[in-house]
């Protein structure tokens, strides 16, 4: 770092955190070398390192697995649901394997009526949820319904 330190009411500690994603490379600043993937898993590292070792009992994770896929999203959705098991765990995804690691699942959709946009919230469970799930991986065919329903049924 080459900013020198003032004394602030804060404090005069400055932190830089240093990252090596691959074996064998040498430790550089994260800003200037992590992915938007490699931040976000080492956020949910971080998050559940701290969760761990503090009575936190909600942990909200707004996409925090944005970025990645395949095993890594089934992955995050198994480490997310080992959370779930001590703290309550709030999770913003689009990742069917994410979603379907939940205890439950609610889809927000938007709609305009009148010139104003409106939200809703709505739980899905069951046969809704199965279709959901499909929704996600890009369809609602058999095929679709078939692996959503083995995903949850992993779960």
């Amino acid at each position: 770092m080459s900013e020198a330190l003032v004394a602030r009411a804060s404090g005069c500690d400055a932190v830089e955190l240093l990252f090596s994603p691959n074996p064998g490379e040498p430790l550089k600043p994260m800003r200037a070398i992590a992915s938007s993937g490699e931040i976000s898993r080492l956020m949910l590292a971080i998050k559940s390192a701290l969760a761990a070792q503090d009575a936190v009992p909600l942990l909200v994770f707004d996409e925090i697995d944005a970025n990645v896929g395949g095993e890594i999203a089934h992955a995050v959705g198994a480490r997310m649901r080992e959370l779930a098991k001590r703290h309550q765990v709030l999770c913003i995804t689009h990742l069917p394997p994410v979603a379907a690691a939940a205890t439950s699942q609610f889809v927000v959709t938007k709609e305009v009526r009148g010139g104003r946009t409106f939200t809703q919230l709505r739980e899905v469970s069951g046969k809704a949820r199965r279709e959901e799930i499909a929704r996600m991986l890009g369809g609602k065919g058999d095929e679709a319904l078939k692996l959503a329903a083995t995903m949850l049924d992993q779960n």
